[in-house]
């Protein structure tokens, strides 16, 4: 437990909304934060606060002001429905480099990981999924974990240096993430790269377009029907990951974010798939990342996330 927090910075507690009213508490009031009570929580929140691979990748910086934008929306919900016990962690520390912010992340994945407990991350890039799949690996095995990545891109690229587009390339390169284990969720055609997407098809990656996902009554219904076949193989002892990068909503419902689109994932299809990954029993980690304060329109998409968070925390069993 020292590591994970000489690995991290206290959140702002001026963030935590609280009001006078005993008979309407928000969840500034119910979160914990105090070293000690981290023992009791079932669910912690994690920040990363960084937007380097998005530079690098030559996308519009602001994302790394995310965490505590949406924190300061999430603060001011309800506790309704809200059963676990709850605890922000902080932020990662983040380091001289992409290289070394990646690999103090997954460290402190790890130590909640191993410590039983399950995870809402924020960020910062996209290319937070590649220490998220490290954890999961190096805690469950590559066997015995699934990753689900919800973006209108692939993020398999290839480049000279990591960066927000990457991240999946580089677990599946490294057997960190069995392609078979592996979902594509609410990618659009028009941004995909030929050979990236052959590259996926010809590993066996799952792939659930967003044309997919709308030509089911349900939008869940072809992920669940996928990720079920997957339980089956495995047992149910699998490990779910969920990735949301917020490009995946249009833009008409998540404005605020670092590559927005006029086609994508409505907000109550996002909240769906929210409400899905809360009621496996055994998702260990959801991550909310390319969210961005900078172009967001009255907070629109920070309260999109937090109500996104406020979903799960309730969903949960």
């Amino acid at each position: 437990m020292s590591d994970i927090f000489s690995l991290t910075t206290r959140p702002n507690r001026d963030l935590f909304f609280t009001n006078d009213d005993r008979n309407d508490p928000r969840m500034g009031s119910l979160v914990a934060t105090a070293p000690s009570d981290y023992a009791a929580a079932e669910i912690v929140i994690l920040g990363c606060p960084q937007d380097e691979g998005i530079r690098r990748a030559k996308g519009r910086p602001g994302a790394a002001s995310a965490p505590d934008a949406i924190r300061e929306q999430f603060y001011q919900l309800s506790t309704l429905n809200i059963k676990k016990r709850v605890f922000d962690l902080g932020d990662t520390q983040i380091g001289e480099t992409l290289e070394a912010t990646h690999r103090d992340h997954a460290a402190v994945l790890e130590g909640v990981l191993r410590d039983g407990k399950r995870l809402i991350v924020l960020g910062g890039g996209n290319d937070i999924a590649y220490p998220a799949g490290v954890a999961m690996s190096a805690i469950y095995n590559p066997e015995w974990w699934i990753g689900v990545h919800v973006d209108s891109r692939l993020d398999v690229r290839i480049a000279k240096e990591r960066n927000a587009g990457t991240q999946y390339r580089q677990l599946l390169d490294e057997r960190l993430l069995l392609p078979e284990n592996f979902f594509e969720v609410g990618f659009q055609s028009h941004f995909c790269s030929p050979a990236y997407y052959n590259y996926i098809r010809d590993l066996g990656v799952h792939r659930i377009s967003l044309e997919l996902l709308r030509s089911r009554a349900d939008v869940d219904r072809e992920l669940k029907d996928a990720i079920r076949l997957e339980f089956i193989k495995h047992s149910a002892s699998v490990n779910t990951y969920f990735g949301f990068d917020m490009g995946a909503v249009r833009s008409a419902d998540a404005p605020g974010t670092t590559s927005p689109s006029p086609l994508g994932l409505r907000a109550g299809e996002f909240i769906t798939l929210v409400k899905y990954a809360a009621s496996l029993a055994n998702t260990r980690m959801i991550e909310f990342s390319e969210a961005n304060p900078d172009y967001d329109q009255d907070h629109r998409t920070m309260k999109l996330v937090a109500i996104a968070m406020h979903r799960f925390c309730s969903g949960v069993q």
